[in-house]
């Protein structure tokens, strides 16, 4: 592998020495205003097509399916968004007939770019809710093997069928589902298992072996290459496995220019392809010094804390299976502040967050960062134990009952009209106390994570209200 091939890098890069006359577009015509114009091309003659790719795509491809060991890799330069929408569109090509709509079992904690499929998709979704004693964050679901099968016999039961089953693994706060257990219960009951691992790009590669979705049984997935790679932003994968329900390439290739733009970025093409020499260099042995660090690190700061008196523990832990190790989540309640509050100290000292919480703070490490992010994390953390109180305690809240109690709402009452008619509905926004009755239309969240507490065509609850003051939704949009 370390002789791994660039084939769109190189062609670029002798396109832009030729000087030939760029009578074509983009209309910057390769003039450096931001300094990467001359390599920000167009579909030209031997430059392939994304979503007809027969040329320097399709080998670069080939090689991105070698090193993630799937049967085939296709790449997205619009986000792991477009790579949901394509995997739900193929897994609903092969939807049961049995002359009722279409319906998709997944687990409650999914990013709104699952509502919007619904919506263009025109699909149900029966959810998974996490055990009461497990609810409680906003970013987590975990849903166990066997809680899978017991809905899976309820749903037939009703005589009904999914299309698929749907999990975000790893979630915001860097927890991780027994993807192999959850596929082996969606390979006996004949559902696909599809894997929202936008958070995840890296896990093929980990010390010890691969702990990707496809590597432990999941149909398809996405990968968000940009949130863990060193990849441009928007660059992302659709990784389909040997059971995936479509493996046509013509078929996936149509469905994700379906959900794309007929002009995607070279710029982010080339950055996927190269990221594919970085992955077949010495990237392992890199990412393994990454994790060992982050562990060294974790203890430091829950040593450091401790010692100024916390309860409870700092950093929580980034043991794989079900925890993955890039994510430095920061329980903010071992500083007696919130996570919000915790993350404006962390500003203070040059540190920007990925997310907090009314509870967490999440930091997002990979092998590029340099040994400085660590040093000003650990004198960051000192300061703050040193100055507590910081202020802003997380109020004492019973969320896990209120996710419990809405999940108890919800499934007596169901939804008021389906995802697609409550999106496409005449709406207007209002706060979030006056939702209070009403039926949500577009999905309502803060991003990061765009999770939301009320999904589209549900009605809002007292218990949703209660949950979106704690997250900061301040205004809902609701059908008129």
């Amino acid at each position: 592998m370390s002789s791994m091939t660039t084939p769109i890098v190189d062609f670029v890069r002798q396109y832009a020495r030729s000087g030939t006359s760029r009578l074509h577009m983009p209309g910057h015509k390769g003039q450096p205003f931001l300094g990467c114009e001359a390599w920000d091309i167009t579909e030209i003659k031997g430059a392939d097509e994304l979503y007809e790719a027969e040329g320097i795509i399709a080998r670069s491809e080939a090689n991105a399916t070698a090193l993630f060991g799937t049967a085939r890799t296709y790449y997205s330069t619009e986000g792991s968004s477009q790579c949901i929408r394509a995997m739900l569109a193929l897994a609903l090509r092969r939807a049961p007939k049995t002359g009722k709509r279409p319906v998709l079992l997944a687990a409650r904690n999914a990013h709104k770019a699952l509502l919007y499929a619904a919506a263009l998709l025109d699909f149900d979704i029966q959810w998974l809710w996490p055990a009461p004693e497990a609810s409680g964050a906003l970013c987590s679901c975990p849903v166990t093997p066997e809680a899978l099968r017991r809905a899976l016999q309820t749903l037939a039961g009703q005589g009904t069928r999914p299309f698929g089953v749907y999990v975000t693994s790893p979630d915001y706060l860097g927890s991780v589902q027994d993807i192999a257990g959850l596929a082996a219960v969606c390979k006996a009951r004949g559902v696909p298992l599809l894997v929202d691992n936008a958070h995840g790009a890296y896990l093929h590669f980990l010390p010890g072996g691969s702990r990707h979705p496809i590597a432990l049984g999941a149909a398809m997935c996405c990968d968000s290459g940009h949130k863990t790679l060193p990849v441009l932003t928007g660059g992302a994968y659709l990784h389909l496995g040997p059971d995936a329900p479509m493996q046509d390439e013509a078929t996936v290739r149509n469905t994700l220019n379906l959900f794309g733009s007929t002009s995607p970025s070279y710029l982010i093409l080339q950055s996927l392809d190269q990221c594919n020499a970085v992955l077949a260099g010495d990237y392992r042995a890199r990412l393994a010094g990454c994790c060992a660090a982050l562990e060294a690190l974790r203890k430091a700061l829950n040593e450091t804390a401790a010692a100024h008196g916390a309860v409870l523990p700092l950093a929580l832990p980034g043991n794989p299976p079900d925890r993955e190790p890039l994510k430095l989540t920061l329980d903010a309640a071992a500083l007696g502040c919130s996570g919000q509050a915790l993350a404006e100290v962390l500003r203070q000292h040059g540190i920007e967050c990925e997310y907090a919480d009314p509870r967490y703070l999440v930091l997002m490490f990979t092998p590029e960062n340099p040994p400085q992010d660590y040093d000003r994390l650990r004198e960051a953390i000192t300061a703050c134990c040193t100055a507590r109180p910081l202020g802003s305690a997380p109020a004492e809240e019973d969320t896990a009952g209120n996710f419990a109690a809405l999940a108890r709402q919800l499934a007596e009452n169901g939804p008021r009209c389906t995802i697609r008619e409550a999106i496409l509905a005449p709406q207007e926004v209002v706060p979030a106390e006056e939702a209070l009755g009403r039926v949500c239309a577009m999905p309502t969240v803060s991003c990061p994570p765009a999770i939301p507490i009320v999904v589209s065509g549900e009605m809002v609850s007292r218990e949703a209200v209660t949950l979106m003051k704690r997250y900061g939704v301040a205004n809902v949009a609701v059908i008129k």
